[in-house]
């Protein structure tokens, strides 16, 4: 099967943000093909969550997985170790006091 490049994903990702009045920027532009994706939410009350998408062989699928929450500065600090060791990875971070992220929606919850 036909996987879309991350650049497509990250682009259709971010039209559906703006769609909703969602800030989002790329804080780090990973590889265009086949790059890992973070998603980091900002609250604006100096709490933050982060997501990774992981693959599940057993059920050869993909979800999304909280990788580090709690205060910003500590989710920053994870995000930091992942960029470190994976050059390839996109970073992309929302500013959204309600809490929204997209991610559980069909098209991006797998």
């Amino acid at each position: 099967m036909a996987r879309l490049t991350t650049r497509f994903w990250v682009d259709a990702y971010l039209a559906r943000l703006r769609f909703q009045d969602i800030p989002a920027f790329v804080t780090c532009h990973g590889d265009d093909l086949a790059g890992a994706v973070l998603v980091k939410l900002n609250t604006l009350d100096g709490q933050a969550r982060a997501w990774c998408r992981m693959f599940d062989p057993m059920a050869d699928t993909r979800r999304w997985e909280v990788l580090a929450e709690g205060e910003e500065a500590t989710v920053d600090a994870a995000i930091a170790r992942q960029t470190g060791f994976d050059p390839d990875i996109w970073v992309i971070e929302l500013e959204d006091r309600a809490g929204r992220h997209l991610l559980d929606e069909p098209g991006l919850d797998s």
